[in-house]
């Protein structure tokens, strides 16, 4: 009776001890207004947090009803906080003039809160190239040392063992090969990047332009400025070639771009700004060309007219 007495005890004491330990966590998890001075950025972060209409439309709302949702961070060494999710809505408050925002303070270690922060924001409606391509590599990293320490990325042992590459396709909605593609991204200099999420050069012919080396990518941009040009997919591959068989120069780029592409037209553009003027808004751009061929015809009878007068 009494050792059994001593196992009550016990396993009360380790119930006790479990239940303060619980309350510890669960304080952990409840949102508290932290200073904004005291919350640091995501180290890296590769979402862009622009001020655009979005942005201040979130400032408006916030300075009407707060903050309705909290940020997430994790706790720093030096007691300061690293914002995991959250980062519009800390630079909202910054614009709104507010000191605080609601935060759930998390202890993750540095894997977790990556593969939380890319999680988190993946679900936005628009993402720059960049913005997936520097996410997925930043996941991608992370997801390889848990697996690390975890030898497998599956819980059903007769279940043939994932990649961390392919786990990472089957939660973001990209094929695998898709996710490689973005990845490979990273490896464009930040000239050739910013063109592909400003959609001056096409996705899949960036994909190829990625293995040339950083030096070769330089010669690359130069020329394409020169010349007021982006290769098609068919000309990356063929400077991808060149650059493999290590025979790429100036020279080989502007003779591959200078090259005509499939159904190539010379084609004049006008500036919308000053066309607007003109035409009522909503305009169908197929009417605006209709009423510009006809002015230019009435023009040039106008202009055989007065040669005849001569």
């Amino acid at each position: 009776m009494a050792e059994n007495r001593r196992n009550i005890k016990l396993t009360s004491l380790d119930d006790l001890f479990s239940t303060e330990e619980s309350r510890a966590e669960e304080e952990k998890e409840r949102i508290q207004e932290i200073p904004i001075a005291e919350i640091d950025g995501f180290p890296e972060h590769p979402f862009h947090v622009d001020v655009d209409d979005a942005m201040r439309e979130m400032v408006e709302s916030i300075k009407r009803f707060g903050v309705l949702s909290p940020a997430v961070a994790r706790q720093k060494e030096d007691g300061r906080y690293e914002l995991i999710s959250g980062h519009r809505r800390k630079k909202a408050c910054e614009l709104a003039g507010i000191e605080k925002m609601p935060v759930i303070v998390r202890n993750m270690d540095r894997d977790e809160a990556i593969i939380f922060m890319v999680d988190s924001n993946l679900q936005r409606e628009r993402l720059l190239p960049s913005e997936k391509a520097f996410s997925y590599k930043m996941k991608l990293d992370a997801m390889k040392r848990k697996q690390g320490e975890r030898t497998d990325l599956t819980s059903a042992p007769m279940v043939q063992k994932l990649t961390s590459r392919e786990v990472l396709a089957e939660k973001s909605g990209d094929s695998h090969e898709q996710v490689r593609r973005y990845i490979r991204l990273t490896e464009l200099t930040s000239d050739l990047l910013q063109m592909v999420d400003e959609g001056k050069i096409a996705f899949r012919p960036a994909v190829e332009l990625s293995y040339l080396s950083k030096e070769e990518q330089a010669s690359l941009l130069m020329t394409m400025e020169s010349e007021i040009c982006t290769p098609s997919l068919a000309q990356a591959i063929k400077i991808k070639k060149f650059s493999q068989e290590g025979r790429l120069n100036d020279d080989v780029i502007l003779s591959i771009l200078s090259e005509e592409k499939p159904n190539q037209k010379e084609v004049y553009k006008l500036p919308k700004e000053r066309l607007d003027k003109y035409f009522p808004r909503g305009t169908p751009p197929e009417k605006i060309e209709e009423i510009i061929f006809k002015a230019l015809e009435l023009y040039r009878k106008r202009e055989r007219s007065r040669e005849k007068e001569r």
